[in-house]
């Protein structure tokens, strides 16, 4: 297992391919199966290198199977938190320890860059992924955003995290 920096020789297409079947795996039955069946391919290629944000990728056997995004607090409340935008995988690779991996090393890379507290938002209806952050020291807050994907209102939570040491 390889943890590392996104690069130039790295397959764009590939990686946006993660985050389309980990929405497709992770939402279903959350967001409507006909806005996720309607993703198309290579839909967060050209967002992958965005200005501000940082991407890890987790590589096993030669392959990427899993994607990670974190930046600066884009929350103005939140200014000096660091964030953890997104942490994606190929739903083959769910579940069997990789996820803690490449959160630790986003809790890692995000304490190098000076942020001490770290802030995400999960889907309140991914009890999947609220678990999981909560099994790795994240703790759900009363913040929360309400949101409407394809006409179905949803609402985020946010989880904190104190960086020890």
């Amino acid at each position: 297992m390889e943890i590392r920096y996104i690069n130039q020789d790295d397959d764009l297409l590939e990686i946006s391919n993660i985050y389309e079947s980990s929405w497709k795996f992770a939402y279903k039955d959350i967001i409507p199966q006909d806005y996720l069946d309607s993703i198309p391919k290579g839909r967060w290629a050209n967002r992958i290198n965005k200005e501000g944000m940082n991407n890890l990728i987790l590589i096993e056997n030669g392959s990427i199977i899993g994607t990670s995004c974190f930046c600066k607090s884009r929350w103005e409340n939140y200014n000096d938190y660091g964030e953890i935008v997104s942490i994606y995988f190929l739903p083959d690779y769910m579940g069997k320890g990789y996820g803690s991996h490449l959160l630790k090393r986003c809790v890692e890379e995000l304490k190098s860059l000076g942020y001490n507290r770290l802030l995400l938002w999960v889907l309140e209806d991914n009890i999947r992924a609220r678990r999981f952050y909560e099994k790795n020291g994240f703790v759900c807050s009363d913040e929360y955003l309400n949101d409407t994907i394809a006409g179905k209102e949803l609402r985020e939570v946010m989880y904190t995290y104190c960086v020890s040491g």
